[in-house]
């Protein structure tokens, strides 16, 4: 009995810890971009969906990996386009940019919105690795020109 205490006693104290480590891993994922490195939704050049979950978009020399929530098998079907919506703060200070905070979302025209989970900022050489990937491929022409009322 003994041996079993200390036994038991390590094994929570490991598994506690590797709680806290997915719990900072997952507060990482969820690191919004800083204001000047959001994806500014009217200067979109080029979209890329590579997955159900992932897509890239491309605002001038800028590139950028949208990481989705869940899967959204829809994102991106006919009628071509990508229609990103930012949550309300962002609306309202930052100019609708998307950073990759919560309560952002993207779609497709007739589809139902997908919530971002994280949005990061690559280089040219992994996104054209992604691009050669992708399912389905757009320019930036069909965001809305004035923000939807909420």
């Amino acid at each position: 009995m003994k041996k079993i205490v200390p036994t038991l006693l390590f094994v929570l104290a490991a598994g506690a810890g590797a709680g806290v480590v997915q719990a900072s891993e997952t507060a990482a994922a969820r690191s919004p971009l800083p204001a000047a490195d959001c994806i500014d939704t009217s200067q979109i050049n080029e979209w890329h969906i590579v997955d159900a979950r992932t897509a890239i978009v491309r605002t001038g020399p800028k590139r950028y990996l949208v990481t989705l929530q869940s899967e959204c098998p829809r994102l991106g079907l006919p009628p071509a386009g990508l229609i990103f919506r930012p949550n309300r703060s962002n609306a309202i200070v930052n100019r609708g940019r998307i950073c990759g905070e919560v309560g952002e979302t993207v779609r497709s025209h007739n589809q139902p919105s997908c919530a971002i989970e994280s949005v990061s900022k690559i280089d040219k050489p992994r996104f054209d690795e992604l691009a050669a990937q992708a399912k389905r491929h757009g320019s930036g022409a069909d965001q809305p020109t004035t923000l939807p009322a909420h």
